[in-house]
């Protein structure tokens, strides 16, 4: 297996040093040796996930067309046992001025790794801070605001729900996609007290990622149960969630991305986190020298890279005055008259 990792990014690092031959617009002047090459290793369930990997890899593909930048990627296998090995390869490149990982369970292996190669520079999504674990340098972590998020989420589903039950669906059961869960209930309970809120995880691994099967064997438990609206967390999973919704004629808010197109008329909404932009963000800051790593960048609602989907297509299923409600609610929430502790350890 590992062999063929290998030669899997031997392929990868091939095809990335043919595209820099075509012509494309030139790295900014900070770059001294041509265009900047980024390594970005998915998080399981990798590319075509239509949630949080694709996500990253179209912030990739835009800082290419705005600045000429190359880029490669490698995806983990199973359940990314191969995940500590991809990020190492990638920083032994030395074409390589930027590595990413793609999700929380990169945490304790890119922060070791960006202290054995404090000439690069690393970003994290997801990244989890330990408590006595040193931020090296040149590793940037990179948070959203889930709970926020997922407490407006929350209450747009117990301002919308008809039957006053309302399900979650997790992926891993971990500390981050905790914070989706009980953001969600505060915010259900914050605008209908009286709703009932159904949770269940579809594992204890980072494999819960990317089971669609057991996601939709979840939804469908819970919209049998009554739930007339699910919230999933659940990465590429979360397509499992959808199509239960759409074979149970429920609704479901997604994640991550704006999951529509998926099942037209039955995404309530999806409670984004602008991962691309985030990744941009970074990529331009590298290139622009502003790069800043030893700590946390925290993207979140006031900004609206943690946001929810309000447009055309699902205007009609959530209603304007449900709309200027939970509009009401972010704005106090940005503004700290409401307060959602994204700092709390969840059990």
């Amino acid at each position: 297996m590992r062999y063929l990792f290998s030669c899997l990014l031997v392929f990868f690092l091939f095809l990335s040093g043919c595209s820099s031959q075509n012509g494309e617009k030139k790295s900014k002047e900070s770059v001294s040796k041509g265009k900047l090459q980024i390594g970005l290793v998915f998080d399981v369930g990798g590319r075509g996930d239509k949630s949080f990997n694709d996500s990253a890899y179209n912030g990739l593909e835009i800082a290419k067309q705005k600045h000429g930048i190359n880029f490669l990627y490698v995806e983990p296998q199973g359940e990314g046992a191969d995940r500590e090995a991809a990020l190492r390869q990638m920083a032994s490149d030395p074409d390589i001025g930027l590595i990413i990982g793609v999700g929380l369970l990169f945490s304790d292996d890119i922060t070791a790794i960006a202290a054995e190669f404090p000439d690069k520079k690393f970003a994290c999504i997801d990244y989890i801070s330990k408590p006595g674990v040193v931020i090296p340098a040149n590793l940037r972590g990179i948070v959203f605001e889930e709970k926020k998020g997922s407490y407006l989420a929350g209450a747009l589903a117990g301002l919308v729900t008809k039957t006053r039950t309302v399900g979650f669906i997790g992926g891993m059961e971990s500390s981050v996609i905790k914070k989706f869960e009980t953001g969600f209930i505060a915010g259900v309970h914050a605008v209908n007290p009286d709703v009932r809120v159904i949770s269940g995880y579809i594992g204890m691994t980072g494999s819960a990622f990317a089971n669609p099967a057991k996601g939709k064997e979840l939804a469908l438990g819970q919209y049998g149960r009554g739930a007339d609206i699910i919230y999933q967390a659940a990465g590429a999973s979360g397509l499992g969630v959808i199509e239960a919704a759409r074979a149970s004629k429920g609704l479901v808010i997604c994640t991550d991305r704006d999951q529509e197109s998926e099942a037209p008329g039955f995404v309530l909404s999806s409670m984004t986190k602008a991962v691309d932009r985030a990744v941009l963000k970074t990529v331009e800051d590298v290139l622009d020298g502003r790069f800043k790593g030893g700590g946390v960048s925290v993207f979140g609602l006031a900004d609206r890279y943690t946001d929810y989907v309000y447009n055309e297509k699902n205007a009609a299923l959530i209603g304007t005055k449900n709309h200027e409600q939970v509009e009401a609610i972010r704005t106090k929430i940005v503004e700290g008259k409401i307060v959602v502790d994204e700092t709390a350890v969840v059990q």
